[in-house]
């Protein structure tokens, strides 16, 4: 019973891939509320109440939800069976027999159906706008992993239909439960925590290029489109596109906010720099670029927080 227990934490802990939850959801969960903690009136005990309640919404739908439901599919699309598995090729409970693909499909859908009544209730409630945060994270996880939308398995829509959206809101979410209006800053910080969010899982695309490949159906993410499209090399694209767009945003904060926008800069100069000089075909180094890449995400997310 002991060595049973002891599997089922660890399997849970694999699961829920603890530092992609973190340098993502937890990083733009912080850097919307850090304003309210270090300018705002707002009591800290109801801004302690909001941090906590989203924190467990982002555990439950990015942690737990996205994953077994990404990693459900993945498995059966054979995709995770030829990944290189570093970072990429999930969480690896599957092909491990930690969890089996049955019971994992069991639980997705237990959990979708009690978060559809969760949503149910709060909108019985009225609690409207945590009725509709949580629809819109279940949409992202939903419409990502599961046919007939599979967005992760078509390029370009997975991150702008499902992932953006997710991480967006989830940034806003802190200010919007908060206060009565959503300033500019906490738009300006979601919009960039987000941008940077799907640029780094262009990255952990790359080492499963092949893999993807072969995956039935094809997993055709935008790194496989651009490597496809524009040879090889160009599978950097994507990544680049959109530190590039992150970039662009640093105009958009402006004189008012220089001090952030810097840093915004360096981090999208330090992660060009590396994503220029990665060895595509070392899968190691990719993913060793990536960790540090995941550290300047987190960072960035904590700076626009303090710099507003």
């Amino acid at each position: 019973m002991f060595s049973h227990a002891l599997s089922t934490i660890k399997g849970g802990w694999q699961l829920l891939r603890f530092i992609a939850v973190v340098s993502s959801s937890v990083a733009t969960i912080v850097s919307t509320l850090l304003p309210l903690y270090l300018y705002s009136d707002v009591s800290s005990s109801q801004l302690s109440y909001i941090f906590m309640l989203l924190i467990f919404g982002a555990v439950l739908i990015h942690g737990v939800l996205t994953h077994i439901l990404n990693d459900y599919i993945d498995d059966k699309s054979g995709t995770d069976t030829h990944s290189p598995a570093i970072l990429s090729g999930g969480s690896r409970v599957i092909q491990t027999g930690t969890i089996s693909s049955e019971t994992m499909w069991k639980l997705g859908k237990g959990l979708i159906l009690i978060l559809s009544i969760v949503v149910i209730g709060l909108l019985l409630a009225q609690s409207f706008k945590l009725a509709i945060l949580l629809s819109i994270g279940m949409w992202g996880a939903i419409s990502y992993s599961l046919p007939p939308l599979l967005l992760s398995y078509r390029p370009f829509l997975g991150e702008w239909l499902s992932t953006f959206p997710s991480v967006l809101f989830l940034g806003l979410a802190g200010a919007w439960l908060a206060l009565d209006t959503l300033p500019e800053w906490a738009w300006q910080n979601a919009t960039i925590n987000a941008l940077i969010c799907i640029a780094w899982v262009m990255i952990h695309h790359i080492p499963d290029m092949e893999a993807d490949r072969q995956a039935t159906p094809m997993k055709q993410t935008c790194v496989v489109w651009s490597a496809d499209t524009f040879g090889k090399a160009f599978c950097r694209l994507p990544a680049l596109l959109y530190f590039g767009l992150t970039g662009l945003c640093a105009i958009w904060l402006g004189i008012d906010r220089i001090v952030a926008a810097g840093g915004v800069l360096v981090t999208v100069i330090i992660s060009m720099v590396l994503i220029v000089k990665m060895d595509v075909d070392d899968h190691e180094q990719v993913s060793n670029y990536e960790k540090v890449i995941l550290m300047l995400a987190m960072g960035t997310a904590v700076w626009l927080g303090i710099c507003i």
